[in-house]
């Protein structure tokens, strides 16, 4: 059966002791984490939920096309991210992984600009629809649309970490209706057999689009499933951001030191419906609904650090203050920002180098033109360039 994970321990309720609580086991300690950590930690979880929100609100105004929403799953996706070593080890997210791609170096603008698809574009360069997020500055794999296909990916990624020996570990995240994809149990199945040092994440929050879990699984934890491949399977509440910390953090310990992969399953609850073109009161009792708003990670940490007294009045507002001036920033960065040139729509698409073929009539986008093609057929069209590789457009 999945280990459970414990909760963490909670300050008693009066203050003579919870003062000598606090004296003898400060919030976080136990896990390394400082104040200061735990304060950056709730300021992820309260950015993206900001940052979520005001995707919405530029939905329903007509100004972005789609929203597939990470409320509900921010507690879990921070607390996991942050085991991670940031610029070092790899990514390979999910649609909902809006936190974790901000816990992992990329910005509200860069999460802004993927939505509007704008030319400078980080994730694609405006050519992915929105949520497909990805960063190859930051090791963030760029998400592709079928689901499932990133574990495969993230187990390539470790495999090339242990041949090489760069101590890196791969993570991978998706629901628990993509863990029934078969890709699932092919790169589980490899991972465990060459013990990479690989941990996959299912964020569990009970529904694939509409179809409850209890129709989508034979049993209660994705984790269960990890005995059969002889790898840990580990089921924490997602709501308690310092136990998935606590989780993952073992996790990566175990796949630096060769022990190989491990299967976190995150209990979390989802706020909104599946997408922006989704009406979940369909199939969701407003009972089910209000369970789920009580299994929120956002006030559970926020009153959690508060009991510690490491959030404060005077610093929640200021935090507010400052994630609001960020939302707004990035969204006026984005609403600034120009499309991509229609002209460039085949770049990064197609080979572009094509040393032995006639290029496709399509074009190659750029105004790239293969020389024998220009030499057979005149110049390209008007205030084109012929630039191959190492051309002006190869910047």
């Amino acid at each position: 059966m999945a280990t459970k994970a414990v909760p963490n321990p909670k300050p008693a309720a009066t203050p003579a002791a919870k003062a000598e609580f606090t004296s003898k086991a400060r919030l976080g300690a136990d896990l390394g984490l400082t104040n200061d950590d735990l304060i950056a930690m709730y300021r992820l979880v309260a950015l993206t939920r900001a940052v979520d929100e005001r995707m919405w609100i530029l939905n329903r105004a007509g100004r972005i096309p789609f929203v597939i929403s990470g409320q509900g799953h921010e507690g879990a996706q921070v607390g996991i991210t942050r085991a991670f070593e940031k610029g070092h080890d790899w990514i390979a997210p999910f649609y909902r992984s809006i936190a974790t791609c901000l816990t992992f170096g990329m910005t509200a603008r860069d999460i802004m600009t993927a939505q509007y698809a704008t030319a400078n574009d980080n994730s694609s360069g405006g050519r992915q629809m929105p949520g497909h997020y990805g960063d190859a500055r930051r090791n963030i794999l760029s998400v592709s649309s079928p689901v499932a296909t990133q574990l495969l990916h993230a187990v390539g990624i470790a495999l090339a970490a242990k041949v090489r020996r760069t101590g890196q570990v791969a993570l991978t995240v998706m629901g628990e209706g993509s863990s029934n994809q078969g890709d699932v149990h092919e790169g589980l199945n490899f991972a465990a057999i060459h013990k990479l040092p690989f941990i996959f994440v299912v964020e569990n929050n009970g529904y694939a689009i509409s179809v409850p879990s209890s129709k989508e699984l034979a049993i209660e934890d994705v984790a269960d499933r990890a005995a059969g491949y002889g790898m840990p399977g580990i089921v924490v509440d997602g709501a308690d951001v310092l136990a998935c910390y606590a989780a993952a953090r073992e996790a990566v310990r175990r796949a630096r030191a060769g022990e190989g992969p491990t299967l976190i399953e995150a209990k979390v609850t989802r706020l909104t419906a599946h997408s922006s073109d989704d009406q979940q009161t369909k199939y969701r009792s407003e009972e089910d609904l209000k369970e789920g708003r009580g299994h929120d990670a956002l006030p559970h940490f926020r009153a959690q650090l508060r009991e510690a007294g490491v959030l404060t009045d005077e610093l929640e507002t200021a935090l507010s203050a400052e994630i609001k001036a960020i939302v707004d920033d990035a969204t006026d960065f984005a609403e600034g920002e120009p499309d991509p040139d229609p002209s460039t729509a085949m770049k990064w698409v197609y080979a572009e180098d094509w040393p032995s073929e006639t290029p496709p009539p399509w074009g190659m986008g750029g105004g790239w033109v293969h020389a024998s093609h220009e030499a057979a057929d005149g110049p390209g069209p008007a205030g084109s360039t012929a630039s191959g590789p190492g051309g002006a457009d190869e910047t």
